[in-house]
């Protein structure tokens, strides 16, 4: 088989394995960098906004800025990865694409995205962190256009009425004791997304690391001290049995009843928060013995696919520079309900909706899946993570035989 077709077919399978964490589903049409050299195609991850949306306005805007019309196509996330992989290997790729922030190791792995510093991007105003996340062996591939990621909402009538402050959530005691008094005031604790996908992994990542766990040692003491903390909850009917069904949506549903004390759930849900008429307050998802917990980095990344026509790359750039440009970040991460990923922007959000300043403190704290060098490596390791959740929460197996099994599998997956 030849190496590149090789690559490109394990590559498939790899972005088979992440799931959409955040943005909603839909189809598109294919598109294709050939054909008039004034037409540049643009593909992103967003078929819930039309092309007269703010955002298709904005793309738009930016081709007619570099002198070019941009054909536009939206997919769902996981459809677009896949198509990405196989326009590369038609030789077909689009000249600039938004790609979900773990899926960019898996595209550099099978040759197809370019270097920002090839092009001559500046991310040096980009937060490490959330930068971090389309970084592989020390090279950027890709300018995050804004992130997201998780906290915890919480109802202040729900609270109330059972005596809690949520000032004194401050670490995996302190909530469960908040759960305790909640459920015994008749009320429901906390739900969360729980299911056997990428989601599942997402939502799990604070407590797993917030307990100092590792993802290269799934089974490690402090791992399996998340996990018994959620099946601790599941078991005291402070989270409900349903957490292994839901997705991040259906978890915010149940939230939205009014009845649930917390919900754990992302930036993309305030708009629906808001709607919903609900008294919330958001804090910061609190780690094992106290502080902030780190949470993953959501969001997409601006890339350059590699074309065989080079001269391309200079209106590209351009547009690139357009949507990610310190002037345009305010209105583009306004837009799509992200946090932005430079200080500067930051403070502006924060300046206009000062309920962001609990999203812009996880965001800073915030690690990428595939950071720490993982790369590829993290679909082969996500998968028995959320597949361990699965078995623990559902009484098939302890939270250490879970893990154990996870760990196996995941060496195995690696090797």
């Amino acid at each position: 088989m030849n190496p590149t077709r090789r690559t490109l077919l394990a590559a498939l399978a790899a972005v088979g394995t992440l799931a959409s964490v955040t943005a909603c589903g839909g189809s598109g049409s294919s598109g294709s960098s050939s054909g008039s050299s004034s037409t540049y195609t643009f593909w992103d991850p967003y078929p819930q906004f039309a092309a007269s949306s703010a955002w298709g306005k904005r793309v738009t805007a930016c081709g007619k800025e570099a002198g070019v019309k941009v054909k536009r196509t939206a997919y769902d996330t996981t459809d677009l990865g896949n198509k990405a992989l196989l326009a590369a290997q038609q030789g077909n790729a689009p000249d600039v694409m938004l790609v979900d922030n773990p899926v960019v190791s898996t595209l550099v792995e099978a040759g197809i995205l370019t270097k920002t510093s090839e092009l001559g991007l500046d991310t040096a105003s980009f937060q490490k962190n959330v930068i971090g996340a389309g970084t592989i062996d020390g090279s950027a591939y890709g300018v995050p256009i804004g992130a997201n990621t998780l906290a915890l909402y919480y109802n202040k009538k729900v609270l109330s009425a059972a005596g809690v402050d949520p000032a004194s959530v401050k670490d995996w005691a302190s909530l469960t004791a908040a759960l305790k008094k909640v459920t015994a005031a008749g009320r429901k604790g906390i739900t969360f997304s729980a299911i056997n996908t990428e989601e599942g992994s997402f939502q799990f990542l604070p407590w797993f690391w917030g307990a100092g766990a590792d993802l290269t040692e799934l089974d490690s003491s402090k791992g399996v001290a998340a996990l018994a903390l959620w099946k601790q909850w599941v078991d005291a009917g402070y989270a409900p049995k349903d957490v292994i069904n839901n997705t991040q949506t259906t978890s915010w549903q149940e939230f939205a009843t009014g009845q649930y004390a917390f919900g754990e759930n992302g930036t993309w849900q305030l708009g629906n928060a808001k709607q919903a008429g609900l008294d919330y307050g958001i804090i910061n998802i609190p780690a094992r013995n106290g502080g902030s917990a780190p949470v993953p980095t959501g969001g997409e990344f601006v890339t350059v696919p590699v074309q065989k026509d080079s001269a391309r790359y200079d209106v590209s750039k351009k547009i690139v520079t357009c949507l990610t440009s310190p002037a345009n970040l305010l209105a583009t991460d306004t837009t799509l309900t992200y946090v932005a990923p430079t200080a500067a922007v930051q403070a502006k959000q924060v300046a206009a909706s000062p309920e962001l300043k609990p999203w812009v403190s996880a965001v800073a704290s915030a690690r990428g899946r595939t950071s720490d060098g993982l790369g590829t490596k993290y679909p082969t390791i996500s998968q028995p993570l959320w597949t361990a959740v699965q078995s623990a929460l559902s009484g098939g197996k302890s939270a250490q035989s879970a893990l154990a099994e996870a760990q196996s599998a995941a060496a195995k997956g690696n090797g």
